[in-house]
């Protein structure tokens, strides 16, 4: 089970797994064993996986987080440094084997997703979110409000403007969350979830919540009280609806999406319109 594929794809550093990257990892007498993990391609070697990152930046500050953050009932899989002392070495990052699948968990992912964020809470705001001008940097802001974004109508963008027109505003604080947990929480056998890494927004915690139930809704096959379970979060119904129009201009920008991938924000819509 994946979500549909709105988002950047990383590309594979090469054919293989470099030498010279095993070595700077530690694990240059290991035979790589090509794997997906988390919807990724990557290498097993022995207990540690090394993957291509799409961004280094990104990849570095995962890292130096997730050495030291401490999550209840949330598996990590902690980062590896080179023999160098580097996070990413040639596009490559490395961490820890952290068994697991992805499975349609959805209640157990939201319960992630508020675990994790009462542990970011403190974090300061990430220097590199700075001018950022990516595509989910630009469909947050424009979900928020603070951005115009040229959609195409036919892929999302006329029920973009439609949904908009539904906006107040909110008192949530902004803070570090991880605004892509959809499809990246992996099951053990036990149910136990892991996470392999951060991406990191300025966004409400009860934001990042609602992307999750937006793509669960979407094109993970959940049922339709998923929504109504997490009611309880501060100022739902405008955190779904930032959720839903970020989603909304994400598949509007892809050149991949298409009518099949939008019907399923249409069946969000349908559901999440009557709380506005």
């Amino acid at each position: 089970m994946t979500g549909v594929p709105v988002l950047p794809q990383v590309a594979l550093v090469g054919s293989a797994l470099p030498q010279h990257v095993r070595t700077a990892f530690g694990v240059g007498e290991s035979e790589p064993r090509p794997v997906v993990w988390a919807g990724r391609r990557a290498w097993h070697c022995g207990d540690v996986l090394v993957r291509p990152v799409a961004d280094n930046a990104v990849a570095a500050w995962s890292a130096r987080v997730l050495e030291g953050l401490e999550v209840e009932g949330l598996r990590l899989a902690r980062p590896i440094r080179s023999s160098d002392g580097r996070w990413v070495v040639a596009g490559w990052a490395a961490s820890r084997f952290v068994a697991g699948t992805i499975e349609p968990r959805h209640d157990a992912v939201v319960e992630v997703a508020t675990r994790l964020h009462a542990a970011t809470a403190a974090l300061p705001r990430p220097r590199l979110l700075d001018d950022r001008d990516d595509l989910l940097t630009r469909s947050a802001a424009g979900a928020f409000g603070e951005r115009r974004l040229a959609l195409d109508q036919a892929k999302g963008g006329e029920l973009y403007t439609a949904l908009a027109t539904y906006r107040r505003p909110v008192r949530s604080a902004p803070q570090v969350v991880h605004p892509e947990l959809f499809g990246a929480v992996l099951f053990d056998h036990d149910g136990r979830p892991a996470l392999i890494e951060l991406t990191p927004a300025w966004r409400p915690k009860e934001w990042a919540a609602a992307v999750v139930v937006v793509d669960a809704l979407a094109w993970g096959g959940a049922d339709d009280e998923l929504m109504k379970r997490w009611a309880h979060l501060s100022e739902w119904p405008q955190m779904l609806l930032r959720a839903l129009l970020y989603r909304l201009a994400l598949h509007a920008q892809h050149p991949e999406a298409s009518a099949r991938t939008l019907a399923g924000l249409d069946r969000v819509a349908r559901l999440v319109a009557p709380l506005l």
